[in-house]
């Protein structure tokens, strides 16, 4: 059924009452989808390089192409339908915390034969992680610790594992940068935490490429099993910013300091077999066979008894997360500093206009 005038018009003034503003891709996409339902496809100038918020509405409305407008409306119509639940639970349907995890195109959760697969899917921008992702995979990861599978996985969709942060979190946000940068900050360490705290095995199936905070909490897996196609590269330096994800604690521990400061200080991209010979990657499979034999492996592993595998964990694991908590709040609170730093904005501003004349 298509959307009518008057039901387009209505979620238009739904949105406008909505007491929380949606995340930043879903403003983006109601932007995108509302200009294409009223003005149709894209015809205006792109932004200048550095107006960031400028671009990224102008990138959103033109990624919906020639899309009809009626089709448009429709779609705006079941996006605001498909947001109110979420955005509207906290007036006196419940707490926060029972809500249910709300649908994310770009972190798909799925679960078979005991195992809980969290899947980044963005595979169009090499999995890079939005804002809005880090709160979506911190929210799968509390489902799953509480779900009735055995073990979790977490995998990319297409060919990269994850390019890391999307530096497109730099620029998209409201407000003043210091508000911006604190949000920023509680948010990751919210999110390595999860990580942490997670009490069922966790194990990493990297598909491809692996680049920054995607490398740094490999650290807080049980498990990474790797295509022979994998890498690993953690360019903070080059950034102007620092560790994250406990790495500053764990690669040393994982691979000793001086190949950890290799990483981490100075930027070396390291391929999955040096990744393993170092520790931080349990096996490399071929690409051709790696599901096939990492999803076999996984199966077999399921079918433990769970209370077991996780009172295993426990005991490996619960000795070194006050420290690991310790770890994580310092790395954030650097991280804070250094976003504002004139290193780390030169060095953004440098990518974007790198960006721009691609």
């Amino acid at each position: 059924m298509v959307a009518s005038e008057k039901d387009f018009e209505n979620a238009v003034h739904q949105v406008k009452l909505l007491k929380e503003d949606p995340g930043n891709d879903a403003k983006l996409k109601l932007y995108a989808l509302y200009k294409q339902a009223t003005e149709g496809p894209c015809n205006v100038p792109k932004p200048r390089v550095f107006d960031f918020l400028g671009r990224a509405k102008w990138d959103a409305w033109t990624a919906l192409g020639s899309l009809p407008k009626e089709t448009a409306r429709q779609n705006y119509v079941d996006f605001v339908s498909s947001l109110r639940p979420s955005l509207t639970s906290s007036s006196g349907e419940g707490p926060a915390a029972h809500r249910s995890l709300p649908e994310s195109e770009d972190v798909v959760v799925t679960s078979k034969d005991s195992i809980t697969v969290i899947t980044l899917n963005r595979p169009a921008k090499k999995n890079a992680i939005t804002y809005q992702m880090y709160q979506d995979i911190t929210l799968a990861l509390k489902a799953a610790s509480k779900d009735n599978s055995t073990i979790t996985v977490f995998t990319g969709n297409g060919n990269y594992y994850s390019s890391g942060n999307d530096l497109s979190n730099f620029s998209n946000r409201s407000g003043s940068l210091q508000q911006m940068y604190a949000e920023s900050a509680l948010t990751l360490r919210n999110f390595v935490d999860s990580f942490i705290d997670f009490p069922k095995p966790l194990v990493a199936l990297v598909n491809g490429p692996a680049v920054g905070i995607a490398v740094t909490v490999l650290g807080l897996f049980d498990a990474v099993y790797a295509s022979d196609r994998a890498t690993f590269h953690t360019p903070f330096s080059s950034l102007g910013i620092t560790p994250e994800g406990c790495s500053s604690y764990t690669f040393p521990k994982i691979m000793g300091p001086a190949k950890a400061a290799e990483m981490l200080i100075f930027g070396k991209k390291i391929t999955a077999r040096e990744a393993c010979a170092q520790g931080l990657v349990t096996e490399v499979f071929p690409h051709n066979t790696f599901q096939k034999e990492a999803w076999a492996r996984l199966t077999a592993y399921a079918k433990n008894p769970p209370k077991a595998m996780r009172i295993g964990k426990q005991l490996l694991r619960s000795f070194g997360k006050e420290t690991l908590h310790a770890v994580n709040a310092e790395e954030c609170r650097v991280l804070q500093e250094r976003w504002l730093s004139e290193e780390c904005v030169n060095a953004i501003q440098t990518f974007f206009s790198k960006k721009g004349k691609l």
